[in-house]
C-alpha cells in the first residue's frame, strides 16, 4: 500500500499538479471531507469515502485492502492542515506515504494581488480563537485562515473596537473556485458585511509611533491631573512582573495609563487590561493608548474587584490602587490563576503592612523594594537633587512558580 496526501488548493481538479492528478486518477480508495470529493471528477476507478477526523481516515487506511490510497486537503498539506495530524501516524504504522503539496490560501491571495507573501504574519482562525491584535502590531501585514465563529467580519469587529478601523483589509472569498472574489475596504467596513464561508483576510499592520518601553519619558504621556507613575518606578515594575511578549497582565487602578502602555508594549504578542472607575483617567488612558500604539490594551471600566470578573486569567498583576479592596483583588487574581505574578506599589506604610500580610497569609513568595529616586533641578550654576516621595514594590508569586 502507498498512501498519498494530497493538498486540493481551492479545489479546482485542473489546477493540480501532474502527480497528484495522476494519483488521484489511479486511486482505489480516496479519503477526503465530503465538500473536497465533490470537486473530483467520478471515475469508476475510485472508492470514494467521506472522513475528515484523523482518526477516521486513519482507521480507513487501516483497514483497506488498496494498493494505492489518496488522502485529500484544502488548501496546501504544509499550511495548517490535518496532513500534519496524519504524518506520524503513517509512520508510527509504517505505512509508506508521501506528501503532494497544494496551492494554499495565503499564495492564491497574494497572487491575486501581484504581491510576495514572504513578509506577512500568518495566523490562523479557523476554528480556534483569536485575538487579531498581536498579529497586527507585529509591524507587518496579517493574514487570517478564517472559519468557523471567527469570519473576517468578527476579527474586523474586533480590531475596529480596538481603535484600528482605518486599517485596510483584504478579504478572499472561495479563492481557486468559480465564485471567487477579493474585495478590499476598511476594517470598520469589513466589520459590517458578510462574506462567504470559506475565506480569508489580510490586514495592514497597526501603526507603532513609539517603540520604546521599559521606562518612557514622563514627559511623553497625556496627563491632566491624574496621578502618574514616575519613569523608574515603571521600569522597575516591569522587571519585577518579569513581563514575557505573550503575557496577559492586569493594572488595576490605572490611572494616566502609563504603566499599562509599557506593560502593553512589553507583552506585544500578549493583552493588557486596564481597570479604573474614575472618568477623567479612562479618557487618559484612551488618549495614551492611542498615542503609543498600545492597540493591545483594553480599557475596562469600573471598580475593582467586581470589574475583574469578566477578564481572562492574568500572567501578571499590578495593582497601582486598590481603594481598600487589596484583599478582593488578589483573590480574584489568584483564583484565575494561582501562579499568577503579583506586584503591588506603596507609599503608605499601611499599605506595605497590609500587602505582607495578605501574601504571607495565601503563601505566596514575597519580595519587598523600596525606591527612593532624585532628579537634579538647575538652580542657577547649580543643580540640586530633589527627592520624590519613596515607593515600596511588594511583589509575590507561588514557590516554585516560573
Amino acid at each position: 500500500m502507498e498512501v498519498s496526501l494530497i493538498g486540493l488548493g481551492g479545489g479546482a481538479f485542473g489546477a493540480l499538479g501532474p502527480d497528484a492528478r495522476r494519483a488521484l486518477e489511479q486511486a482505489e480508495l480516496v479519503l477526503g471531507a465530503e465538500r473536497l470529493l465533490e470537486s473530483l471528477p467520478k471515475n469508476d476507478r475510485q472508492r470514494q469515502i467521506t472522513a475528515a477526523r484523523v482518526e477516521d481516515v486513519f482507521s480507513r487506511i487501516r483497514g483497506a485492502e488498496a494498493a494505492r490510497v489518496c488522502v485529500v486537503y484544502s488548501g496546501d498539506t504544509g499550511f495548517y492542515s490535518g496532513a500534519k495530524e496524519l504524518v506520524p501516524l503513517l509512520r508510527e504504522a509504517a505505512i509508506p506515504f508521501r506528501v503532494l503539496p497544494g496551492l494554499s490560501s495565503v499564495q492564491l491571495l497574494a497572487a491575486r494581488l501581484g504581491e510576495a507573501w514572504q513578509d506577512w504574519t500568518l495566523c490562523s482562525a479557523h476554528g480556534v480563537d483569536c485575538d487579531p491584535i498581536p498579529a497586527l502590531m507585529a509591524g507587518k501585514r496579517a493574514f487570517f485562515l478564517t472559519g468557523g465563529k471567527c469570519t473576517p467580519a468578527s476579527l474586523c469587529r474586533d480590531i475596529t473596537d480596538a481603535g484600528l478601523g482605518e486599517l485596510c483589509a483584504v478579504v478572499g472569498e472561495n479563492l481557486g473556485c468559480e465564485a471567487e472574489r477579493v474585495v478590499t475596504m476598511t476594517a470598520a467596513e469589513a466589520s459590517a458585511s458578510v462574506f462567504a464561508p470559506l475565506s480569508v483576510l489580510l490586514v495592514d499592520p497597526a501603526p507603532r509611533p513609539y517603540p520604546r518601553a521599559g521606562g518612557i519619558p514622563d514627559d511623553a504621556f497625556i496627563r491632566s491631573g491624574v496621578p502618574m507613575t514616575k519613569q523608574e518606578l515603571r521600569a522597575a515594575i516591569l522587571a519585577k512582573l518579569g513581563v514575557a511578549r505573550t503575557d496577559t497582565v492586569w493594572d488595576v487602578g490605572a490611572g494616566t495609563g502609563s504603566v499599562s502602555v509599557e506593560l502593553a508594549l512589553a507583552a506585544e504578542r500578549g493583552r493588557v487590561c486596564a481597570v479604573e472607575y474614575r472618568d477623567e483617567a479612562l479618557a487618559l488612558i484612551e488618549q495614551n493608548r492611542a498615542r503609543f500604539g498600545a492597540w493591545n490594551l483594553r480599557v475596562v471600566p469600573g471598580r475593582a474587584p467586581e470589574a475583574l470578573d469578566a477578564l481572562p486569567a492574568p500572567d501578571a498583576v499590578f495593582i497601582g490602587g486598590s481603594e481598600g479592596a487589596l484583599a478582593g483583588i488578589v483573590d480574584a487574581a489568584l483564583a484565575k490563576n494561582p501562579n499568577v505574578r503579583l506586584c503591588v506599589s506603596a507609599i503608605a506604610l499601611e499599605t506595605l503592612s497590609a500587602a505582607l500580610e495578605l501574601f504571607n497569609a495565601r503563601g505566596l513568595d514575597t519580595e519587598v523594594t523600596q525606591l527612593s529616586v532624585s532628579r537634579a533641578r538647575a538652580d542657577g550654576r547649580l543643580h540640586l537633587l530633589l527627592a520624590n516621595n519613596p515607593v515600596f514594590l511588594i511583589s509575590a508569586r507561588r514557590e516554585g512558580s516560573a
